[in-house]
């Protein structure tokens, strides 16, 4: 399903309780950052939370703590520059809307997890901020979480889990449906249209 592994790898943070290890000094607000948004979210959307309230707060998360103009214009990658503003507008706000839904009714089935943040780094203009889920089998996943300065606010740009990128996997994802529908946008709109109203 599009957008699965963009929506697997977030909640991941969102869903489990946060135990911060003590994290390289290198970027403490990105570390911060990454450890607030865990602690609010759990207050909310742990597995007892009504699907409704779920859905609600993870689009207030993700609204306000996401770069999705970024991510939405890389997912699309070299298509973004052959669309008009209006269809821009309108991507923007369905990719929005379907990682939002696809997000908020995986929540309930997650558990309380233990997640910590194990360090951060510099990468170019952006933070990677390191971080581990245990399972309850005890393995360990590996999470990364990018982040950048927009206007003095950070956002997450990507995730990458085991050492994928989400918004790699996404863009690949999306570009297949627009490329078998001769390279327009329209065909994949209606499906995102299709699958928002399905739900």
């Amino acid at each position: 399903m599009m957008l699965r592994s963009f929506a697997t790898a977030a909640f991941l943070l969102i869903a489990a309780p946060v135990a911060v290890a003590s994290p390289a000094a290198a970027a403490p607000d990105a570390v911060a950052f990454v450890s607030d948004l865990g602690g609010r979210a759990i207050q909310v959307l742990g597995p007892g939370v009504p699907a409704e309230q779920r859905l609600r707060r993870f689009r207030e998360l993700f609204r306000d703590d996401f770069d999705v103009p970024g991510i939405g214009q890389f997912v699309l990658g070299r298509h973004w520059r052959a669309t008009t503003p209006e269809e821009r507008q309108e991507f923007l706000r369905l990719f929005q809307e379907y990682v939002v839904q696809a997000y908020s009714t995986r929540l309930g089935e997650y558990g309380g997890q233990p997640f910590r943040v194990t360090g951060s780094r510099p990468n170019a203009d952006e933070i990677v901020v390191t971080s581990e889920i245990i399972r309850q089998n005890g393995s360990r996943i590996a999470v990364d979480w990018y982040l950048i300065d927009r206007g003095g606010q950070l956002k997450i740009t990507d995730v990458y889990v085991g050492g994928i990128s989400m918004k790699v996997t996404e863009r690949d994802e999306f570009g297949a449906v627009i490329q078998r529908n001769g390279g327009k946008i329209d065909a994949l709109l209606v499906q995102l249209r299709r699958k928002l109203a399905a739900n």
